[in-house]
Protein backbone atom coordinates (compact mmCIF):
# COMPACT_ATOMS: atom_id res chain seq x y z
CA UNK A 1 0.00 0.00 0.00
CA UNK A 2 1.39 3.49 -0.72
CA UNK A 3 1.53 6.91 0.88
CA UNK A 4 -0.14 7.83 -2.53
CA UNK A 5 -3.21 5.49 -1.87
CA UNK A 6 -3.94 6.77 1.56
CA UNK A 7 -4.17 10.33 0.48
CA UNK A 8 -6.27 9.26 -2.41
CA UNK A 9 -8.54 7.75 -0.04
CA UNK A 10 -8.58 10.50 2.29
CA UNK A 11 -9.35 12.55 -0.51
CA UNK A 12 -12.28 10.56 -1.63
CA UNK A 13 -14.04 10.79 1.79
CA UNK A 14 -13.28 15.14 2.30
CA UNK A 15 -15.15 15.11 -1.06
CA UNK A 16 -17.74 13.29 -0.87
CA UNK A 17 -19.21 15.66 1.81
CA UNK A 18 -19.33 18.27 -0.90
CA UNK A 19 -23.31 17.57 -2.71
CA UNK A 20 -21.91 19.01 -5.78
CA UNK A 21 -18.85 16.36 -5.90
CA UNK A 22 -16.09 18.28 -7.51
CA UNK A 23 -14.21 16.32 -10.02
CA UNK A 24 -10.68 15.39 -8.69
CA UNK A 25 -8.61 18.42 -9.98
CA UNK A 26 -4.97 20.61 -9.20
CA UNK A 27 -7.38 22.64 -6.62
CA UNK A 28 -9.41 20.23 -5.03
CA UNK A 29 -11.47 21.87 -2.62
CA UNK A 30 -15.05 20.63 -0.90
CA UNK A 31 -17.76 22.57 0.81
CA UNK A 32 -19.98 20.45 3.16
CA UNK A 33 -22.00 23.07 4.11
CA UNK A 34 -22.17 22.68 7.43
CA UNK A 35 -20.59 25.68 9.38
CA UNK A 36 -17.01 23.69 11.04
CA UNK A 37 -13.92 24.55 9.75
CA UNK A 38 -12.61 20.58 9.19
CA UNK A 39 -15.65 19.68 6.69
CA UNK A 40 -14.90 22.30 4.39
CA UNK A 41 -11.96 23.23 2.68
CA UNK A 42 -9.18 22.93 0.71
CA UNK A 43 -7.36 19.67 0.41
CA UNK A 44 -4.76 19.30 -2.44
CA UNK A 45 -2.87 21.92 -4.40
CA UNK A 46 -0.61 20.93 -7.19
CA UNK A 47 0.68 22.59 -10.66
CA UNK A 48 -1.59 25.49 -9.47
CA UNK A 49 -0.74 28.99 -8.99
CA UNK A 50 -1.02 29.70 -5.40
CA UNK A 51 -3.07 33.44 -5.71
CA UNK A 52 -5.30 31.94 -7.49
CA UNK A 53 -6.01 29.37 -5.17
CA UNK A 54 -6.41 31.66 -2.58
CA UNK A 55 -8.56 33.91 -4.58
CA UNK A 56 -10.60 31.06 -5.63
CA UNK A 57 -11.23 29.03 -2.64
CA UNK A 58 -12.05 32.36 -0.75
CA UNK A 59 -14.95 32.99 -3.04
CA UNK A 60 -16.01 29.05 -3.08
CA UNK A 61 -16.02 28.63 0.60
CA UNK A 62 -17.86 32.50 0.99
CA UNK A 63 -19.84 32.45 4.43
CA UNK A 64 -18.06 29.42 5.84
CA UNK A 65 -14.82 28.60 8.34
CA UNK A 66 -12.97 26.57 6.44
CA UNK A 67 -9.09 25.35 6.51
CA UNK A 68 -6.20 23.81 4.32
CA UNK A 69 -4.92 20.75 4.57
CA UNK A 70 -1.40 20.78 2.92
CA UNK A 71 0.37 16.91 2.93
CA UNK A 72 2.83 15.07 0.55
CA UNK A 73 -0.29 15.01 -2.28
CA UNK A 74 0.52 19.40 -2.41
CA UNK A 75 3.19 20.92 -4.42
CA UNK A 76 6.10 21.49 -1.58
CA UNK A 77 6.04 25.00 -2.00
CA UNK A 78 2.44 25.57 -0.55
CA UNK A 79 2.95 25.30 3.23
CA UNK A 80 5.23 28.35 2.93
CA UNK A 81 3.50 29.82 0.36
CA UNK A 82 0.68 30.48 2.73
CA UNK A 83 2.70 31.44 5.76
CA UNK A 84 4.50 34.47 3.42
CA UNK A 85 0.79 35.60 2.70
CA UNK A 86 -0.04 36.00 6.14
CA UNK A 87 -1.97 32.44 6.87
CA UNK A 88 -1.58 30.92 10.02
CA UNK A 89 -0.43 27.35 10.93
CA UNK A 90 -3.17 25.73 13.28
CA UNK A 91 -2.03 21.82 14.12
CA UNK A 92 0.06 19.02 12.78
CA UNK A 93 -1.27 16.13 12.18
CA UNK A 94 0.24 12.51 12.04
CA UNK A 95 -1.72 10.65 9.19
CA UNK A 96 -0.81 6.79 10.91
CA UNK A 97 -1.38 3.07 9.45
CA UNK A 98 -1.94 -0.19 10.84
CA UNK A 99 -1.99 -3.77 9.79
CA UNK A 100 -5.38 -5.03 9.95
CA UNK A 101 -4.30 -8.70 10.98
CA UNK A 102 -6.46 -9.52 14.63
CA UNK A 103 -9.16 -7.16 14.89
CA UNK A 104 -12.62 -8.00 15.80
CA UNK A 105 -15.31 -6.05 17.09
CA UNK A 106 -15.37 -5.31 20.76
CA UNK A 107 -18.51 -6.01 23.32
CA UNK A 108 -20.19 -3.24 23.60
CA UNK A 109 -19.68 -1.48 20.60
CA UNK A 110 -22.49 -1.55 17.57
CA UNK A 111 -23.76 -0.65 14.01
CA UNK A 112 -25.26 2.95 14.27
CA UNK A 113 -28.53 2.77 12.52
CA UNK A 114 -29.57 6.26 13.61
CA UNK A 115 -27.96 8.44 11.60
CA UNK A 116 -28.94 11.29 13.09
CA UNK A 117 -28.21 10.13 16.66
CA UNK A 118 -24.82 9.38 15.62
CA UNK A 119 -23.95 12.70 14.14
CA UNK A 120 -25.37 14.39 17.36
CA UNK A 121 -23.25 12.78 19.52
CA UNK A 122 -20.14 13.02 17.23
CA UNK A 123 -21.26 16.95 16.86
CA UNK A 124 -20.76 17.80 20.56
CA UNK A 125 -17.35 15.92 20.84
CA UNK A 126 -16.13 18.01 17.52
CA UNK A 127 -17.46 21.27 18.33
CA UNK A 128 -19.63 21.33 15.12
CA UNK A 129 -22.48 24.11 16.26
CA UNK A 130 -26.52 23.01 16.82
CA UNK A 131 -27.67 24.80 14.04
CA UNK A 132 -24.75 22.67 11.94
CA UNK A 133 -26.21 19.27 12.96
CA UNK A 134 -29.26 18.91 10.13
CA UNK A 135 -27.03 19.69 7.82
CA UNK A 136 -24.47 17.21 8.67
CA UNK A 137 -26.95 14.67 8.92
CA UNK A 138 -28.37 14.95 5.24
CA UNK A 139 -24.64 15.05 4.66
CA UNK A 140 -23.95 11.84 5.90
CA UNK A 141 -26.92 10.23 4.33
CA UNK A 142 -24.87 10.69 1.31
CA UNK A 143 -21.81 9.02 2.64
CA UNK A 144 -21.32 4.89 2.08
CA UNK A 145 -19.64 4.55 5.04
CA UNK A 146 -20.18 2.44 8.13
CA UNK A 147 -20.86 4.04 11.72
CA UNK A 148 -20.38 2.41 14.75
CA UNK A 149 -21.47 3.38 18.45
CA UNK A 150 -20.51 2.95 22.02
CA UNK A 151 -23.21 3.03 24.55
CA UNK A 152 -23.82 3.49 28.38
CA UNK A 153 -27.39 3.03 29.40
CA UNK A 154 -28.76 3.70 25.90
CA UNK A 155 -27.28 6.89 25.04
CA UNK A 156 -24.11 7.10 22.64
CA UNK A 157 -20.88 7.92 24.22
CA UNK A 158 -18.49 6.74 21.90
CA UNK A 159 -18.36 6.79 17.86
CA UNK A 160 -15.94 5.86 14.58
CA UNK A 161 -16.98 6.18 11.24
CA UNK A 162 -14.88 3.87 8.83
CA UNK A 163 -14.65 4.90 4.96
CA UNK A 164 -13.38 1.91 2.87
CA UNK A 165 -11.35 3.22 -0.38
CA UNK A 166 -8.57 2.25 -1.96
CA UNK A 167 -8.38 -0.84 -0.61
CA UNK A 168 -7.59 0.96 2.50
CA UNK A 169 -10.12 1.44 5.80
CA UNK A 170 -9.90 5.54 7.24
CA UNK A 171 -11.43 6.15 10.36
CA UNK A 172 -13.06 9.39 11.12
CA UNK A 173 -15.13 10.93 14.12
CA UNK A 174 -13.46 8.90 16.40
CA UNK A 175 -14.77 10.64 19.76
CA UNK A 176 -15.75 10.10 23.33
CA UNK A 177 -18.28 12.17 25.32
CA UNK A 178 -16.81 13.82 28.20
CA UNK A 179 -17.23 12.42 31.41
CA UNK A 180 -16.76 8.32 29.63
CA UNK A 181 -13.15 9.03 28.37
CA UNK A 182 -9.79 7.33 29.67
CA UNK A 183 -12.15 4.02 29.93
CA UNK A 184 -10.78 2.53 26.48
CA UNK A 185 -13.79 3.23 24.93
CA UNK A 186 -12.04 5.29 21.57
CA UNK A 187 -9.83 2.22 21.54
CA UNK A 188 -12.82 0.07 21.32
CA UNK A 189 -14.64 2.03 18.94
CA UNK A 190 -11.56 2.36 16.60
CA UNK A 191 -11.04 -1.18 16.73
CA UNK A 192 -14.70 -1.86 15.51
CA UNK A 193 -14.14 0.45 12.36
CA UNK A 194 -11.23 -1.22 11.70
CA UNK A 195 -12.82 -5.45 12.05
CA UNK A 196 -15.14 -3.74 9.58
CA UNK A 197 -12.58 -2.72 7.01
CA UNK A 198 -10.37 -5.96 7.56
CA UNK A 199 -14.04 -8.23 7.24
CA UNK A 200 -14.28 -6.34 3.57
CA UNK A 201 -11.14 -7.15 2.34
CA UNK A 202 -9.14 -4.23 3.53
CA UNK A 203 -5.17 -5.04 5.14
CA UNK A 204 -4.37 -1.73 6.26
CA UNK A 205 -6.20 1.02 7.93
CA UNK A 206 -5.28 4.67 8.55
CA UNK A 207 -6.62 7.97 10.26
CA UNK A 208 -5.54 11.47 10.52
CA UNK A 209 -4.67 11.95 14.57
CA UNK A 210 -5.60 14.47 16.90
CA UNK A 211 -2.32 15.30 19.74
CA UNK A 212 -5.47 13.97 21.95
CA UNK A 213 -5.72 11.04 20.17
CA UNK A 214 -2.48 9.62 18.89
CA UNK A 215 -1.22 8.34 22.49
CA UNK A 216 -4.39 6.21 21.95
CA UNK A 217 -3.76 5.16 18.51
CA UNK A 218 0.00 4.50 19.20
CA UNK A 219 -0.82 1.94 21.92
CA UNK A 220 -3.00 0.10 19.67
CA UNK A 221 0.20 -0.52 17.23
CA UNK A 222 -0.74 2.24 14.76
CA UNK A 223 2.32 4.02 13.31
CA UNK A 224 3.02 7.56 11.48
CA UNK A 225 3.64 7.61 7.79
CA UNK A 226 3.23 11.24 6.58
CA UNK A 227 1.90 14.02 8.47
CA UNK A 228 -1.03 17.01 7.54
CA UNK A 229 -0.44 20.50 8.20
CA UNK A 230 -3.64 22.70 8.51
CA UNK A 231 -3.71 26.42 7.91
CA UNK A 232 -6.30 28.77 8.03
CA UNK A 233 -6.33 31.93 5.05
CA UNK A 234 -8.86 33.79 3.12
CA UNK A 235 -8.08 36.74 0.40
Amino acid sequence: MTLESLLAAHLAYLLSWDPDRPEDSDLAMYRSGVPHWTLNGVVRVRDHDLDDAVAEASSHFAGLPWLWWVGPDSDASVADGLLARGGTELARLPVMTIALDTFVVPDGVSVAEDVAEFVTAYAAVSEIRPEGVPVAVERELSLDVLRFAARVDGRIVGTAEAWISHDVVTVYFVGTQPGFRRQGIGTAVTAAALAAGRERGCRLGALTSSAMGEPVYRRMGFETVAEMRLFSLSA
